[in-house]
């Protein structure tokens, strides 16, 4: 086989693998900028950024970048913060773009590995249920309302009209993803996702042609602008004069944290699934996609993270270099061009159905069930992190998290490290204290207890024989034991 034929098979299966990562990511698009809260040409402008810019940038060769469902709660609280001034938020966009490049810059790419796998696992449970949470309501044909909004004094809301044919197709959407995910069909290049978008559009359009009162009334379709015949008017620009505002900054932080972290994992997690295990540069990708951010908060687009999903979906259809998530990039273009009044058929229902799915795998009863089975000091920190996210914020809730989590591991080691022997000999009880190889500030405490156990006239041998370092704080213990109270006792 030639070189020239290698290089011509390898841009087959890339181009292929860009259509597929197309196809999924074209539905995932529109569903999580309406989950976010975001206009839902957004969603579609941030899947073509991560797609030719952040694909052109990364050094990873399966990775694929765009918009993600990890930051749809960051980005509803943010906007809810803000008054709904997505303009604004753009500028949290931009900045948080920035810190992203100076945490590349810094080689901060590390930092993942220090967050416990069931503080993470919390954050995607609390994710999975805010999903879920947002998109009943489009589900059910009930629109853009909020839980509070769906009530008032006299009960349900009289101003809130119920669309039939919206849940009928939303509901049927759910049922369409389960069974093809359940049968030989998924072995199939086309993926569920899209397979119940373009069966609740074909139905609706069926229905709308025959004028039936269960046609999805206008307001619960998708409702993309023509970029062809109103460019100006379709995008949103950063609002610069809410410089002032101190949310902006809170908001950058928090966004910058959260999308690095998701990226890092997501990141580690492609390079597995790549057949070449080609390890990808953590710290690159930081600045690429921090260089994304900014490109897409400046176009009116939504924040980006690397996607495990279309990078998945990228990995198992054969990719074998970033040309196919470019060329990913490069489709979703032409479809925001070109193909606007097809995807104007799309109901918001469908949407949800797929959401509200990928939510529920990512709280499925199953995870609640492992972590509990591994032990209270996995299962406690993971609820405390998935309460607290849903009670506050990401990255707050991240925070308790880490925060209940270094206290079990404190607890844990109070009682470890230190071990205690109590031998007899001829001449009366030794009491042995053995020290781990490195003793530190945590075992202060359980040699303190120790030492509080040694009876009068016993002899008392401290057993440092296999200690690498010992902490000033517990040679400081040592010292006054041996000088204060072994001289009483």
């Amino acid at each position: 086989m030639t070189l020239f034929e290698v290089k011509n098979r390898l841009h087959i299966k890339d181009a292929l693998s860009g259509l597929v990562v197309f196809l999924v990511a074209l539905p995932l698009c529109l569903g999580i900028a309406l989950a976010s809260g975001a206009p839902i040409l957004s969603g579609i402008l941030a899947g073509i950024v991560g797609g030719i810019v952040v694909g052109f940038l990364s050094g990873s060769h399966i990775s694929v970048a765009g918009p993600a469902a990890g930051l749809t709660a960051v980005i509803l609280v943010q906007l809810e913060q803000l008054g709904g001034n997505y303009a604004a938020f753009l500028l949290c966009i931009i900045f948080a773009g920035g810190l992203q490049i100076l945490f590349g810059l810094f080689k901060l790419g590390f930092f993942a590995n220090y967050i416990p796998n069931n503080v993470i696992l919390g954050l995607l449970a609390a994710i999975g249920v805010i999903l879920i949470a947002t998109q009943i309501p489009y589900l059910l044909g009930l629109g853009n309302f909020s839980w509070r909004e769906l009530w008032s004094d006299q009960g349900i809301n009289p101003n809130i009209q119920l669309d039939v044919g919206a849940m009928a197709i939303g509901l049927l959407s759910v049922v369409v993803i389960l069974v093809w995910d359940k049968t030989p069909l998924k072995k199939l290049v086309l993926p569920s996702a899209l397979i119940a978008v373009l069966v609740a559009a074909v139905l609706n359009y069926v229905l709308t042609y025959l004028q039936s009162p269960w046609a999805i009334q206008t307001e619960n379709l998708i409702q993309l602008p023509n970029l062809l015949n109103a460019t100006e008017s379709a995008f949103i620009f950063p609002d610069w004069s809410a410089l002032t505002n101190p949310l902006i900054y809170t908001g950058a932080i928090t966004l910058a944290v959260v999308a690095s972290l998701e990226t890092l994992l997501n990141l580690e997690a492609a390079d597995k699934l790549d057949p070449h295990k080609r390890a990808s540069p953590p710290n690159r990708e930081l600045w690429a996609q921090g260089t994304g951010n900014i490109i897409s908060g400046l176009i009116g687009g939504m924040p980006i993270t690397s996607v495990i999903v279309r990078s998945s979906v990228n990995a198992n259809t054969g990719a074998r270099s970033k040309c196919s998530t470019i060329i990913h990039g490069i489709l979703l273009l032409l479809a925001v061009l070109f193909f606007v009044p097809l995807m104007n058929m799309i109901p918001l229902s469908a949407l949800a159905a797929i959401l509200i799915l990928t939510g529920f795998k990512l709280t499925h009863p199953s995870l609640f069930k492992k972590l509990y089975q591994q032990g209270w000091t996995q299962f406690i920190p993971f609820m405390i992190t998935l309460v607290a996210i849903l009670l506050t914020d990401l990255l707050v809730g991240i925070l308790i998290g880490l925060a209940s989590s270094i206290v079990f591991i404190l607890y844990g080691n109070l009682h470890k490290g230190v071990r205690v022997y109590r031998e007899k000999h001829l001449h009366g009880v030794i009491t042995r204290i053995e020290l781990p190889s490195q003793v530190t500030f945590l075992n202060r405490a359980s040699l303190i207890s120790a030492l509080e156990r040694v009876h009068k006239h016993e002899k008392l041998v401290i057993d440092a024989t296999q200690s690498d370092s010992i902490d000033p704080d517990i040679y400081q213990v040592i010292q006054e034991y041996q000088n204060e109270t072994a001289i009483k006792r």
